[in-house]
């Protein structure tokens, strides 16, 4: 396989993981690294579709890393809370 397939690969598996430990919901800390595993997808897909040259796919996966960093960041200050 080559790498690029390896990459979207890759990014699929993050990106089911993610959803699952997203939809879970509880506890905060859980969901907090959902989205912690979104990002390194949107990263995975960045670089895959750059390669290819597959712009809009780079644009979609670039505005998804700023919205999976701002869940990031919201479902840390919660999971704090939580303790």
């Amino acid at each position: 396989m080559d790498p690029v397939e390896v990459t979207r690969w890759g990014a699929a598996i993050c990106v089911i993981a993610a959803s699952l430990m997203v939809a879970w919901g509880q506890p905060a800390r859980l969901v907090m690294w959902g989205f912690v595993v979104f990002t390194v997808a949107s990263a995975l897909w960045i670089g895959a579709a750059a390669i290819e040259a597959k712009w809009a796919l780079v644009v979609q996966n670039a505005v998804l890393f700023g919205v999976n960093v701002w869940g990031w960041v919201r479902w840390a200050a919660r999971a704090r809370e939580e303790g």
